[in-house]
């Protein structure tokens, strides 16, 4: 089963079930939000497969998009297992990261800065 991330109407993220459900539980326990959070697990939980940006809340929506931005990449390289698709797993984390930027959600549109 695959998952979706809709970050706005024609900026979607897919993925398979289960790095859609690890990027969803790398945001739970990061957000402030713990309803928002419980939302989260319930997606989770239930094997929807599908989340829908602007379905949050636009703080948790910032936070989410902020979360994603400034460690999703990170965490998929220290806690994932390394197999033979790592690399290509990690690749795909930071295709959401870029597309947060693509889609210019709460900051430039573009391609994410650069770092040394």
């Amino acid at each position: 089963m695959a998952g979706i991330i809709v970050l706005r109407p024609g900026v979607d993220w897919t993925a398979t079930g289960g790095l859609f459900d690890w990027t969803l539980e790398f945001l739970i326990s990061r957000l402030s939000d713990k309803r928002e959070a419980d939302r989260l697990q319930e997606i989770v939980d239930n094997n929807l497969g599908s989340l829908w940006l602007h379905d949050l809340p636009e703080p948790v929506q910032r936070e989410v998009v902020s979360h994603w931005r400034g460690g999703l990449v990170a965490a998929g390289e220290q806690q994932l297992p390394d197999t033979d698709e790592k690399a290509g797993v990690i690749r795909h984390l930071q295709e959401l990261v870029d597309a947060t930027y693509m889609a210019g959600l709460f900051g430039p549109a573009g391609p994410a800065p650069s770092t040394p």
